[in-house]
């Protein structure tokens, strides 16, 4: 196995006390990537390679790329980064429904008027990993969940499970819409001015998944003329956000630059992800996390 490129010494360290050996990438039959995106894999994706473990939870740039093909197995990191990312989202949430993003910069004493989470309606678009998780640290503040998926499965602690195409009927009854679904050809702009046009002048819009899920010039539109209450974003299309867009200083706009997932906390998810796919790998098990090259996540 080769581990690379700049990859900390825990993570060598587990491939090893999983049990696979480190070898040059031309005597590697399995890539643990670290950092650097698609770009700088590809020199070491020899036809010997016959497994590759990715870093992120989320491959769209891979799939871009082209790398990602049939005959080769990879796996991403999807869903051990859930708890970190939901508890971002969470903390958007509550920022939005207190309007801590005005209060905290005020010079004067004031008599604001925020609202709160407990008793809303909380619309999940995409509850996978870190939907589910949002749903769990939902639960003190006894919301109403309405939870999106691509197949419509029940979602356990969600009042009601449907499909995308309910999307706009969902919208029009929450006050807090989540986007937490994994980025596709599909799923690009899926919260555009139509989605917008739905929601309800109160409602938030928080985005802890990819900034191409939401229309960045439309989401702008919606701000300035607050036909919505807010949005709370951690991605943004394009991202990084280039100092003066419109959407720095669009009203009630919260951003953080794609902070939820911090390294001190993504490290050890990925290093023990890592672990654990080593042995399944050697022992012949399933991997965890293996990309649907069909589906595109």
């Amino acid at each position: 196995m080769h581990v690379g490129p700049g990859a900390p010494d825990e993570l060598v360290s587990a491939v090893e006390e999983a049990g696979g050996k480190i070898v040059p990438p031309e005597d590697a039959s399995a890539l643990i990537w670290f950092t650097g995106g698609p770009g700088e894999a590809a020199p070491y994706l020899h036809e010997g390679i016959r497994w590759v473990q990715l870093p992120g939870a989320g491959v769209e740039s891979w799939f871009a790329s082209g790398l990602l093909t049939p005959g080769r197995t990879y796996t991403s990191a999807v869903g051990i980064y859930a708890p970190s990312v939901a508890e971002h989202a969470l903390a958007l949430m509550l920022a939005g429904a207190r309007r801590l993003h005005e209060l905290a910069s005020v010079r004067t004493w004031t008599r604001p008027d925020p609202t709160g989470l407990g008793g809303s309606t909380v619309a999940v678009v995409g509850s996978g990993g870190i939907g589910q998780e949002l749903i769990r640290l939902l639960e003190p503040f006894r919301v109403r969940i309405l939870a999106i998926t691509r197949s419509g499965r029940t979602v356990p602690g969600a009042a009601v499970s449907t499909t995308p195409d309910r999307l706009v009927d969902v919208l029009k009854e929450a006050d807090f819409v989540v986007v937490a679904a994994p980025s596709t050809d599909e799923t690009r702009a899926l919260i555009g001015e139509p989605e917008l046009a739905a929601m309800r002048e109160t409602a938030w819009l928080i985005n802890i998944a990819r900034g191409a899920l939401i229309d960045t010039d439309a989401l702008v539109e919606a701000l300035v003329a607050r036909t919505i209450g807010g949005a709370a974003l951690d991605v943004t299309d394009p991202e990084p956000l280039p100092d003066g867009h419109p959407l720095w200083g669009a009203p009630n706009a919260l951003i953080t630059p794609h902070s939820a997932n911090p390294l001190k906390l993504r490290l050890p998810r990925y290093v023990e992800r890592v672990r654990r796919n080593v042995e399944n790998y050697i022992e012949g098990r399933p991997l965890e996390g293996v990309v649907d090259i069909d589906a595109g996540y």
